[in-house]
Protein backbone atom coordinates (compact mmCIF):
# COMPACT_ATOMS: atom_id res chain seq x y z
CA UNK A 1 0.00 0.00 0.00
CA UNK A 2 1.13 3.39 -0.77
CA UNK A 3 2.18 6.12 1.95
CA UNK A 4 -0.38 8.66 2.55
CA UNK A 5 1.49 11.84 1.63
CA UNK A 6 2.26 14.69 3.75
CA UNK A 7 3.43 18.32 2.60
CA UNK A 8 4.58 20.87 4.79
CA UNK A 9 5.15 24.58 3.53
CA UNK A 10 6.73 26.43 6.63
CA UNK A 11 8.83 25.55 9.19
CA UNK A 12 7.79 23.20 11.93
CA UNK A 13 9.67 21.74 14.62
CA UNK A 14 11.76 19.12 13.31
CA UNK A 15 10.72 16.10 15.77
CA UNK A 16 7.31 16.57 14.88
CA UNK A 17 8.56 16.30 11.02
CA UNK A 18 10.16 13.41 11.87
CA UNK A 19 7.45 11.49 13.60
CA UNK A 20 4.73 12.31 10.89
CA UNK A 21 8.01 11.19 8.02
CA UNK A 22 8.11 7.42 10.30
CA UNK A 23 4.39 7.31 8.97
CA UNK A 24 3.75 9.25 5.83
CA UNK A 25 5.36 9.88 2.92
CA UNK A 26 6.32 13.79 3.93
CA UNK A 27 7.73 16.39 2.08
CA UNK A 28 9.24 19.44 4.36
CA UNK A 29 10.09 22.77 2.57
CA UNK A 30 10.10 25.78 5.14
CA UNK A 31 9.76 28.33 2.22
CA UNK A 32 7.41 26.07 0.07
CA UNK A 33 4.88 28.93 0.69
CA UNK A 34 7.26 30.92 -1.58
CA UNK A 35 6.35 29.21 -4.67
CA UNK A 36 2.82 28.72 -4.87
CA UNK A 37 2.92 26.89 -8.34
CA UNK A 38 5.44 24.37 -7.04
CA UNK A 39 3.76 23.72 -4.00
CA UNK A 40 0.11 23.20 -5.96
CA UNK A 41 1.43 20.44 -7.82
CA UNK A 42 2.72 18.43 -4.98
CA UNK A 43 -0.80 18.89 -3.02
CA UNK A 44 -1.90 17.27 -6.53
CA UNK A 45 -1.94 13.90 -4.88
CA UNK A 46 -1.22 14.61 -1.48
CA UNK A 47 -3.54 13.56 1.42
CA UNK A 48 -2.69 16.30 3.89
CA UNK A 49 -0.90 19.77 4.17
CA UNK A 50 0.54 21.59 7.05
CA UNK A 51 0.56 25.45 7.39
CA UNK A 52 1.44 28.63 9.23
CA UNK A 53 0.20 32.15 7.98
CA UNK A 54 2.26 32.84 4.99
CA UNK A 55 0.68 29.89 2.61
CA UNK A 56 -2.56 31.05 1.27
CA UNK A 57 -5.28 27.88 0.87
CA UNK A 58 -7.58 29.02 -1.06
CA UNK A 59 -9.28 27.97 -4.20
CA UNK A 60 -6.23 28.46 -6.68
CA UNK A 61 -4.08 26.53 -4.29
CA UNK A 62 -6.05 23.61 -4.14
CA UNK A 63 -7.45 23.70 -7.74
CA UNK A 64 -5.99 20.12 -8.87
CA UNK A 65 -5.82 18.18 -5.43
CA UNK A 66 -7.72 14.89 -5.86
CA UNK A 67 -7.32 13.69 -2.45
CA UNK A 68 -6.62 15.70 0.28
CA UNK A 69 -8.34 15.19 3.67
CA UNK A 70 -6.88 17.76 6.01
CA UNK A 71 -5.18 21.33 6.72
CA UNK A 72 -3.23 21.51 9.62
CA UNK A 73 -2.51 24.91 10.89
CA UNK A 74 0.68 25.41 13.02
CA UNK A 75 -0.94 28.20 14.80
CA UNK A 76 -4.74 29.50 15.60
CA UNK A 77 -5.50 32.21 13.20
CA UNK A 78 -7.03 31.15 10.22
CA UNK A 79 -7.24 33.80 7.96
CA UNK A 80 -5.33 32.76 4.77
CA UNK A 81 -7.26 29.51 4.60
CA UNK A 82 -10.84 29.46 3.18
CA UNK A 83 -12.63 27.45 5.57
CA UNK A 84 -15.98 27.78 3.47
CA UNK A 85 -13.81 25.67 0.39
CA UNK A 86 -12.60 23.14 2.50
CA UNK A 87 -15.70 22.64 3.60
CA UNK A 88 -17.20 22.45 0.29
CA UNK A 89 -14.14 20.28 -0.42
CA UNK A 90 -14.72 17.73 2.74
CA UNK A 91 -11.16 19.07 4.27
CA UNK A 92 -10.65 19.31 8.08
CA UNK A 93 -9.14 22.01 8.98
CA UNK A 94 -6.89 22.04 12.55
CA UNK A 95 -5.10 24.90 13.93
CA UNK A 96 -3.73 24.31 17.13
CA UNK A 97 -5.64 26.06 19.57
CA UNK A 98 -4.22 27.01 22.84
CA UNK A 99 -0.70 25.74 22.13
CA UNK A 100 1.28 29.01 21.57
CA UNK A 101 -1.08 30.73 24.28
CA UNK A 102 1.48 30.77 26.56
CA UNK A 103 4.03 32.42 24.90
CA UNK A 104 1.39 35.54 23.55
CA UNK A 105 0.37 36.17 27.41
CA UNK A 106 4.34 36.64 28.54
CA UNK A 107 4.49 38.64 24.91
CA UNK A 108 2.05 40.84 25.91
CA UNK A 109 3.17 41.79 29.70
CA UNK A 110 6.75 41.64 28.96
CA UNK A 111 6.31 44.23 25.89
CA UNK A 112 4.00 46.13 28.34
CA UNK A 113 6.37 46.40 30.72
CA UNK A 114 9.35 47.97 28.57
CA UNK A 115 6.95 50.53 27.26
CA UNK A 116 6.20 51.43 30.45
CA UNK A 117 9.48 52.27 31.32
CA UNK A 118 9.75 54.45 28.36
CA UNK A 119 13.29 54.38 26.75
CA UNK A 120 15.10 52.53 29.66
CA UNK A 121 15.62 49.93 27.35
CA UNK A 122 16.73 51.59 24.34
CA UNK A 123 20.21 53.53 26.30
CA UNK A 124 22.08 50.59 25.70
CA UNK A 125 24.86 52.69 22.97
CA UNK A 126 24.06 55.83 25.71
CA UNK A 127 25.19 53.99 28.74
CA UNK A 128 27.72 52.33 26.87
CA UNK A 129 29.41 55.76 25.57
CA UNK A 130 29.45 57.09 29.18
CA UNK A 131 26.34 59.18 28.45
CA UNK A 132 24.44 58.20 31.10
CA UNK A 133 21.22 59.46 30.63
CA UNK A 134 19.89 58.24 34.46
CA UNK A 135 18.34 61.75 34.67
CA UNK A 136 15.90 61.43 31.23
CA UNK A 137 15.14 57.75 32.01
CA UNK A 138 13.65 57.63 35.89
CA UNK A 139 9.99 58.51 35.14
CA UNK A 140 9.37 55.01 33.78
CA UNK A 141 6.56 53.42 35.53
CA UNK A 142 5.88 50.37 37.27
CA UNK A 143 3.21 47.51 35.77
CA UNK A 144 1.84 46.51 39.51
CA UNK A 145 -1.17 48.90 40.20
CA UNK A 146 -2.56 49.31 36.64
CA UNK A 147 -5.15 48.22 35.01
CA UNK A 148 -4.79 45.65 31.82
CA UNK A 149 -7.86 45.43 29.43
CA UNK A 150 -8.04 42.64 27.33
CA UNK A 151 -10.05 42.90 24.37
CA UNK A 152 -11.11 38.56 23.65
CA UNK A 153 -11.42 36.95 26.28
CA UNK A 154 -10.54 33.28 24.32
CA UNK A 155 -7.34 31.00 26.10
CA UNK A 156 -4.59 33.70 25.21
CA UNK A 157 -6.54 36.00 26.78
CA UNK A 158 -7.15 34.31 29.57
CA UNK A 159 -3.55 33.50 30.36
CA UNK A 160 -2.76 37.01 29.67
CA UNK A 161 -5.22 37.92 32.38
CA UNK A 162 -3.70 35.21 35.21
CA UNK A 163 0.03 36.47 34.02
CA UNK A 164 -0.83 40.55 34.53
CA UNK A 165 -3.03 39.29 38.15
CA UNK A 166 -0.06 37.66 39.08
CA UNK A 167 2.46 40.99 39.01
CA UNK A 168 -0.13 42.99 40.71
CA UNK A 169 -2.05 44.30 37.85
CA UNK A 170 -6.33 44.40 37.76
CA UNK A 171 -7.73 42.92 35.26
CA UNK A 172 -10.40 43.82 33.14
CA UNK A 173 -12.10 42.52 29.67
CA UNK A 174 -14.42 43.13 26.98
CA UNK A 175 -15.67 39.97 24.65
CA UNK A 176 -18.89 40.64 22.83
CA UNK A 177 -19.72 36.41 22.65
CA UNK A 178 -18.37 35.11 25.65
CA UNK A 179 -21.20 34.66 28.30
CA UNK A 180 -21.57 36.86 31.13
CA UNK A 181 -21.98 33.52 33.26
CA UNK A 182 -18.45 31.95 32.29
CA UNK A 183 -15.89 30.88 34.62
CA UNK A 184 -13.22 32.97 32.88
CA UNK A 185 -14.92 36.28 34.20
CA UNK A 186 -13.89 35.38 37.62
CA UNK A 187 -11.65 38.17 38.95
CA UNK A 188 -11.92 39.84 35.51
CA UNK A 189 -14.16 42.96 35.45
CA UNK A 190 -16.30 42.74 32.49
CA UNK A 191 -16.94 45.34 30.17
CA UNK A 192 -20.48 44.89 28.09
CA UNK A 193 -19.30 48.32 26.40
CA UNK A 194 -15.45 48.40 24.61
CA UNK A 195 -15.84 52.05 24.85
CA UNK A 196 -15.49 51.62 28.69
CA UNK A 197 -12.83 49.81 28.60
CA UNK A 198 -10.66 51.88 26.30
CA UNK A 199 -10.93 54.78 28.52
CA UNK A 200 -10.45 52.75 32.11
CA UNK A 201 -7.39 50.96 30.98
CA UNK A 202 -3.89 52.02 31.43
CA UNK A 203 -2.83 48.73 28.63
CA UNK A 204 -4.95 47.62 26.28
CA UNK A 205 -4.34 43.68 24.70
CA UNK A 206 -6.25 43.00 21.65
CA UNK A 207 -7.28 38.95 21.31
CA UNK A 208 -10.15 38.95 18.84
CA UNK A 209 -9.94 37.29 15.14
CA UNK A 210 -9.90 38.65 12.26
CA UNK A 211 -13.66 39.30 10.90
CA UNK A 212 -16.22 42.28 9.13
CA UNK A 213 -17.25 42.55 12.73
CA UNK A 214 -13.62 43.37 14.34
CA UNK A 215 -11.95 44.67 11.26
CA UNK A 216 -10.54 48.58 12.06
CA UNK A 217 -12.48 47.61 15.67
CA UNK A 218 -9.77 50.11 17.92
CA UNK A 219 -9.72 53.03 14.86
CA UNK A 220 -9.57 56.59 15.34
CA UNK A 221 -12.14 57.34 17.58
CA UNK A 222 -11.52 54.66 20.02
CA UNK A 223 -7.88 55.18 20.33
CA UNK A 224 -8.70 59.12 21.32
CA UNK A 225 -11.12 57.23 24.14
CA UNK A 226 -7.30 56.15 25.83
CA UNK A 227 -5.73 57.91 28.54
CA UNK A 228 -2.71 59.70 27.14
CA UNK A 229 -0.56 57.49 29.73
CA UNK A 230 -1.83 54.43 27.85
CA UNK A 231 -0.27 51.32 26.31
CA UNK A 232 -1.51 49.49 23.43
CA UNK A 233 -0.40 46.11 22.65
CA UNK A 234 -1.97 44.28 19.20
CA UNK A 235 -1.10 40.40 19.32
CA UNK A 236 -4.00 39.69 17.68
CA UNK A 237 -4.03 40.48 13.63
CA UNK A 238 -3.24 42.96 11.58
CA UNK A 239 -6.89 45.00 10.43
CA UNK A 240 -8.37 44.62 14.24
CA UNK A 241 -6.41 48.03 15.04
CA UNK A 242 -6.44 50.64 11.98
CA UNK A 243 -2.95 50.87 11.62
CA UNK A 244 -2.95 54.84 10.06
CA UNK A 245 -5.20 55.63 12.82
CA UNK A 246 -2.03 54.14 15.58
CA UNK A 247 0.74 55.58 13.79
CA UNK A 248 -1.05 59.09 13.98
CA UNK A 249 -2.03 58.75 17.55
CA UNK A 250 1.43 58.26 18.65
CA UNK A 251 2.81 60.92 16.15
CA UNK A 252 0.80 63.66 17.71
CA UNK A 253 1.51 61.68 21.62
CA UNK A 254 -2.53 60.75 21.96
CA UNK A 255 -1.02 57.37 23.79
CA UNK A 256 1.91 56.61 25.37
CA UNK A 257 3.64 53.92 23.74
CA UNK A 258 2.08 51.07 21.29
CA UNK A 259 3.90 47.08 20.13
CA UNK A 260 2.21 45.71 17.32
CA UNK A 261 3.36 42.01 16.39
CA UNK A 262 0.65 41.93 13.37
CA UNK A 263 -0.07 43.82 10.24
CA UNK A 264 -2.47 43.92 7.59
CA UNK A 265 0.67 43.74 4.98
CA UNK A 266 3.17 41.37 6.03
CA UNK A 267 6.27 41.65 5.34
CA UNK A 268 5.02 45.94 6.14
CA UNK A 269 6.80 47.92 2.88
CA UNK A 270 9.39 50.04 3.16
CA UNK A 271 7.49 53.10 3.49
CA UNK A 272 4.97 51.54 6.53
CA UNK A 273 3.07 54.43 8.27
CA UNK A 274 4.99 53.61 11.12
CA UNK A 275 8.41 54.43 10.06
CA UNK A 276 10.34 56.47 12.39
CA UNK A 277 7.91 56.64 15.17
CA UNK A 278 10.09 56.01 18.84
CA UNK A 279 7.89 55.07 21.12
CA UNK A 280 6.63 51.66 19.15
CA UNK A 281 8.10 48.24 19.40
CA UNK A 282 7.44 46.39 15.98
CA UNK A 283 7.69 42.41 15.98
CA UNK A 284 7.42 40.26 12.48
CA UNK A 285 4.22 38.02 13.84
CA UNK A 286 6.26 36.38 16.38
CA UNK A 287 4.40 37.09 19.79
CA UNK A 288 3.14 33.50 19.74
CA UNK A 289 6.68 31.55 18.26
CA UNK A 290 9.06 30.48 20.85
CA UNK A 291 11.14 27.20 20.96
CA UNK A 292 9.09 25.93 23.14
CA UNK A 293 5.71 27.20 21.66
CA UNK A 294 7.18 25.76 18.47
CA UNK A 295 7.43 22.16 19.94
CA UNK A 296 4.08 22.24 21.37
CA UNK A 297 2.25 23.64 18.24
CA UNK A 298 3.95 21.43 15.89
CA UNK A 299 3.43 18.03 17.99
CA UNK A 300 0.01 18.89 18.86
CA UNK A 301 -1.15 19.31 14.50
CA UNK A 302 1.18 16.52 13.50
CA UNK A 303 -0.91 14.21 16.49
CA UNK A 304 -4.11 15.54 14.82
CA UNK A 305 -2.98 15.52 11.06
CA UNK A 306 -1.70 12.09 11.58
CA UNK A 307 -5.09 11.03 13.50
CA UNK A 308 -7.38 12.25 10.90
CA UNK A 309 -5.04 10.21 7.60
CA UNK A 310 -5.32 6.90 10.06
CA UNK A 311 -9.04 7.53 10.41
Amino acid sequence: MTAQKIVISEFMDEGAVKRLSATFHTTYQPDLCERPDELAALLADADALIVRNRTQVNAALLAGQTRLKAVGRLGVGLENIDLNHCRQQGIDVFPAVGANASAVAEYVICTAMMLLRGDAYLSTDEVARGTWPRARLVAGREIAGKTLGIVGLGSVGRITAALARAVGMQVCAHDAVLDAAHDAWRDVIRHADLDTLMRESDVVSVHVPLMDATRDLIDARRLALMPRHAILVNVARGGVVNEAALAETLRRGGIAGAAVDVFETEPLTADSVFAGIPNLVLTPHIAGVTAESNVRVSYAVADAIAQRLRA
